[in-house]
């Protein structure tokens, strides 16, 4: 491998810097050979040949872009010489079969799950709490503060005694530089052992919906909270309602009872102005609360073969080595994971603009790919209605980082999703049923939103590249993040939990590191290894409203 620059696919003509390079330096790869017109910079790219204004620009052999203006061969590429534009695409199925890797290795392999009744497996044992309408956030909160603590869950933060300190020394000398003097100690000792320790938290949710929208926005909620109550790592719940809100608690049953008609879970539904006072209702709720965790205290671990996990992918704070490293790493994972029965989610409908047509290609059924064509092609109408689009998605730090055009993003966020068969197109809230390959969700881009939606549509694990840094996690759903570059891994070792770096130095294969990613995510199915984002109590709760997101 080129330790300098790297060509994706065999088609391209934009050509991505490995190091930072210097103009008139010369640089070669394979039988071609260039003069740098410009500084490129780590993870940004440089025209392979000249073009002329109103070219195509391929990489990941797909159109990423449109040049404005000549662009000399050795140039780096900008948002002032390129913007984004796509190939079209028609809603039709390919004819090439596809051959799965070799899984003989993980076909005995298995973790330690949580049984459920309806054949789910969960990979942790959680009891949720959770509004229906943001009236009730404020009963969440005062419930969480009383029962972390009783249960044994709360989290000594030595933030804690850092404001203690910054207070002591305030009375002593009322300065602002005084207070520069005061250094974070070491953190506090855990809390004591969980009062039920098969229960590995208690998860307090809130949110700003359930009414004052559409109704369309409040089904949705009522089928994304049924998600996560049906979510195997979830085994019980309760649930406040103010009342005369539009999310009814009739909808929630309607919703349960389509996903799951023999929900047998313990679930306590409590609705304030329908109670004696708010103290009657918080007293039954945490009555009810602390009696189901210790109901579901009888569940515990037992081995669980692999295809039980059903593995959401996703990518946020991105860089220019997101499509080369750590999103390849994750799709050959997805490969394994589909060939050995289990399911993979792909979903961030903005970001896979410019590689629908391999995605069409990929559906097993006309109707598959057609319902995908249509999903696509409504977001993008509603963005564009907004006076928005898809070509809006990079963000100033994606730009910054080499990610110029929605399309050189997504081609390089589509790589997650392996190369496995399209099972399923689902709408937002729907549940993955379908094993044995990849299932496309219908949801934005925006990390929280994403991830909060494939929780609800029952992801067990979720996998999260980032170039970046981002601290996001999921409260139910273990989240590994993986890192594009050594250095973020090194720069950020509180929220990385797996280096995708070494693939950039040749070090490890693609299909090494897949392996050891996969290990790890068994490893942490098992309750074995706690993710960054789990240790940090990141328990990002974000549902979507209709409409543009990217």
């Amino acid at each position: 491998m080129n330790f300098l620059i790297q060509r994706i696919h065999e088609k391209d003509d934009a050509i991505v810097a490995l190091q930072d390079l210097s103009p008139g330096q010369r640089v070669q790869l394979d039988a071609m050979e260039w003069t740098l017109c410009d500084s490129i910079p780590l993870k940004h790219k440089f025209a392979a040949r000249d073009f002329q204004d109103g070219d195509k620009v391929t990489m990941y052999g797909v159109t990423v872009g449109r040049t404005c203006g000549n662009v000399p061969a050795g140039s780096l590429l900008t948002t002032e010489n390129l913007v984004h534009a796509a190939d079209a695409f028609r809603a039709e199925i390919g004819a090439k079969p596809w051959t799965p890797p070799d899984v003989q290795t993980w076909r005995d392999r298995t973790f330690k799950g949580f049984r459920r009744s309806d054949g789910l497996v969960g990979t942790a044992n959680l009891w949720l709490v959770v509004p229906l309408v943001f009236c009730e956030n404020r009963n969440i909160a005062v419930m969480q503060s009383a029962l972390d603590r009783a249960l044994g869950y709360h989290r000594h933060s030595p933030y804690e005694t850092f404001a203690q300190d910054l207070a002591t020394q305030w009375r002593a000398n009322p300065s602002a530089g005084a207070l520069d003097s005061v250094q974070l100690g070491v953190p506090l000792p855990g809390s004591a052992s969980p009062l039920f320790p098969n229960v590995g938290g208690v998860k307090f949710l809130q949110h700003t919906f359930g009414c004052g929208g559409t109704r369309q926005d409040s089904d949705a909620l009522c089928a994304l909270i049924a998600g996560y109550l049906n979510n195997p790592n979830v085994a019980g719940a309760t649930v406040l309602s103010l009342g005369c809100q539009h999310s009814q608690i009739s909808i929630l049953e309607r919703e349960i009872a389509l996903r799951n008609p023999r929900f047998d879970k313990p679930l306590a539904i409590f609705e304030q102005q329908k109670a004696h006072s708010e103290n009657d209702m918080l007293q039954k709720a945490m009555r009810a609360t602390f009696a189901g965790v210790a109901q579901v205290n009888r569940f515990e671990r037992e081995p669980c073969p692999i295809s039980s996990l059903t593995v959401g992918v996703k990518c946020g704070g991105s860089d220019g080595f997101s499509g080369i490293s750590a999103n390849p790493v994750v799709g050959r994972l997805s490969d394994l994971l589909c060939a050995s029965g289990g399911a993979s989610v792909l979903s961030e409908f903005p970001e896979l603009c410019g590689v629908e047509q391999d995605l069409c290609l990929r559906c097993e059924t006309p109707a598959l790919a057609q319902r995908f064509a249509e999903l696509m092609a409504s977001y993008d109408a509603q963005a564009r209605a907004c006076g928005s689009g898809f070509d809006m998605n990079p963000s100033p730090g994606n730009i910054r980082d080499g990610l110029i055009t929605d399309a050189i993003k997504s081609a390089g966020a589509a790589t997650k999703g392996g190369s496995a068969p399209i099972v399923d197109v689902l709408d937002y809230g729907s549940p993955v049923t379908k094993r044995g390959g990849v299932s496309l969700l219908h949801a934005p881009g925006n990390d929280v939103e994403c991830t909060t939606a494939m929780a609800g549509s029952g992801c067990n694990l979720i996998l999260f590249t980032t170039g970046l840094g981002t601290p996001t996690g999921n409260p139910i759903c273990p989240t590994l993040k993986i890192s594009t570059n050594s250095t973020l891994a090194h720069r950020m070792p509180d929220i990385i939990d797996f280096d995708a770096g070494p693939m950039l130095r040749g070090e490890r294969s693609l299909h090494q590191l897949a392996e050891d990613l996969l290990e790890l995510g068994l490893q942490t199915a098992s309750g074995e290894v706690t993710p960054k984002a789990v240790s940090l109590g990141q328990d990002d709760f974000i549902p979507w409203k209709r409409g543009v997101s990217l």
